[in-house]
């Protein structure tokens, strides 16, 4: 056996933080999370670094923030110099895979991995192995079917059973890859890192029967802050739940065509999913017990970004920046006898701190191109926190969690019609976890807002990687190079370590 440790990285797409057993939700059924956070250390205060699927990832995969990767849409081209942990894994003899729905710009992962298999159409070229599997196996392909349903957004927003058995979904076919690799790579005496990143529960809302059935949508539970009066709430947030509340006719694919049955069947669809794509985990983490790799793998499960699940009447997660119920991530770490079991950390940690943590776990060299602090003080029991606050990004608008608040910076001209003066969020946490009371314009909280909004502002000074400038430090080793007089790492750019400490503080 290798001594190197193994890393399983698994991803889902679009997992509210709160949609877990552990976490006491009152209906959904996750055993196989339940049991990979008993055993290992969970942070209950996770943030994503973007509320959107490619810029997310790629702030995971490379552990950049996203004003330094410049990445905020979807897909999109390469970007340049950019390392990722596939490659730099590799570097240091790892076999990597990237297995599921990968979702990242253009032969940015690919190009680092000794198998790349794309289950969603969301990288170059598709996904024909899947697509070649359903055609062999005579059955219909999901994405194709959803996009022939009603909705707003290219795909059906209302939950229904899916028409293909689990062992043909994209999840049931990512795991037999995923085992597949792990055999070759056991045969080969050669440690791995693979990421496994299911498209669920993103929608479609449409889980495989029996994960359908697990729930009845006239018997589940709506959250506290479904239905509400969303005073102070932003307006595009307003407007996007007042546009579902009015189309409920044009969305909703089956009677009643009613705006809460159609609300109840996605909820249904979206835990069905959520119990699908844990019994995919389960189904890697059996094999890891069978094939006795537990003990030398290191499993991170984690999500792009979360979903409302009905909260604040959304169907959809867009706007997603305006709620912790998108911002906040499910975040779950397991080494058996290196990490804690049964821990739960309150202190806030981001997506981009994976990168480092998996490379101190590793005893492999950190990227010098990673803006993430590494947390195996956290994963041996501790809770001193590495940070102050946790920023998710738009290009313009940032949330921001500090302690038990949540603000969200917008600027004035973002709602400048309705908001002359400015408009922002607030929320207390720990008293409003639903986030139904906007306290920005509260003069009691002027000063909370105001201390938050300095912290997004030396946030971003003090962690912005710039090409050059006088006076900071150049860096060193095999991952910079020289370009004309001065040296730069790999993305063109230099850290904000490299500014840390100037004697001369005239020239920054």
């Amino acid at each position: 056996m290798n001594s190197k440790p193994n890393v399983l990285f698994i991803l889902s797409d679009q997992h509210n933080a709160k949609v877990l057993g552990h976490k006491d939700h009152p209906d959904v059924r996750t055993p196989h999370l339940d049991r990979l956070a008993s055993e290992g250390t969970r942070f209950d205060n996770a943030i994503t670094q973007n509320p959107i699927c490619t810029p997310s990832r790629v702030s995971f995969l490379s552990g950049q923030y996203c004003h330094n990767h410049d990445i905020y849409g979807l897909c999109g081209p390469r970007p340049q110099g950019l390392p990722t942990v596939f490659g730099h894994f590799r570097q240091r003899g790892y076999r990597t895979a990237a297995i599921g729905k990968i979702h990242c710009p253009e032969y940015w992962v690919e190009d680092d991995c000794d198998l790349f298999l794309e289950t969603a159409n969301c990288s170059v070229g598709g996904n024909p192995e899947y697509k070649a599997h359903i055609r062999e196996a005579n059955l219909t392909d999901e994405h194709a079917l959803s996009e022939q349903r009603k909705g707003p957004y290219g795909q059906c927003m209302d939950g229904y059973q899916s028409p293909l058995p689990y062992r043909h979904t994209p999840e049931g076919w990512t795991v037999d890859r995923a085992i597949e690799f792990m055999q070759s790579t056991a045969a080969e005496e050669s440690p791995f890192f693979m990421h496994v990143s299911f498209p669920r529960p993103h929608q479609t809302y449409a889980p495989a029967r029996e994960f359908w059935e697990l729930y009845d949508e006239d018997k589940l539970t709506l959250p506290p802050n479904w239905h509400y009066e969303m005073r102070d709430k932003a307006p595009h947030l307003r407007r996007t739940v007042q546009g579902f509340i009015e189309s409920a006719e044009s969305w909703t694919v089956v009677e009643p065509h009613t705006y809460e049955a159609g609300c109840r069947r996605k909820l249904r669809g979206y835990l069905g999913n959520v119990s699908m794509m844990d019994h995919a985990v389960g189904e890697l983490l059996d094999y890891l017990d069978k094939a006795g790799l537990a003990d030398n793998t290191i499993v991170v499960y984690s999500s792009d970004h979360g979903d409302y699940a009905c909260e604040h009447g959304a169907v959809e997660k867009a706007p997603g920046i305006c709620a912790d119920a998108i911002t906040r991530i499910p975040f779950i770490w397991r080494w058996p006898g290196r990490i804690k079991s049964g821990h739960a950390v309150e202190s806030i940690v981001e997506a981009v701190d994976v990168a480092p943590t998996l490379c101190r776990l590793a005893e492999v060299d950190a990227l010098a191109t990673g803006d993430g602090k590494e947390l195996t003080g956290m994963l041996e029991g501790g809770d001193l926190p590495v940070r102050a606050i946790g920023v998710t990004e738009f290009a313009w608008s940032k949330s921001v969690r500090k302690g038990d608040f949540r603000l969200v910076y917008y600027p004035k001209e973002m709602f400048a019609e309705q908001y002359p003066e400015g408009f922002g969020e607030l929320y207390d946490l720990r008293n409003d976890p639903w986030e139904m009371t906007n306290l920005y314009f509260n003069p009691e909280y002027r000063e909370t807002a105001v201390s938050m909004e300095k912290n997004l502002l030396d946030w971003l000074a003090t962690t912005t990687r710039v090409v050059n400038t006088n006076c900071a430090r150049q860096p060193t080793g095999s991952q910079s190079a020289e370009r004309y007089k001065c040296r730069i790492n790999s993305d063109g750019r230099i850290s904000p370590e490299c500014l840390r400490g100037l004697k001369n503080i005239n020239y920054l």
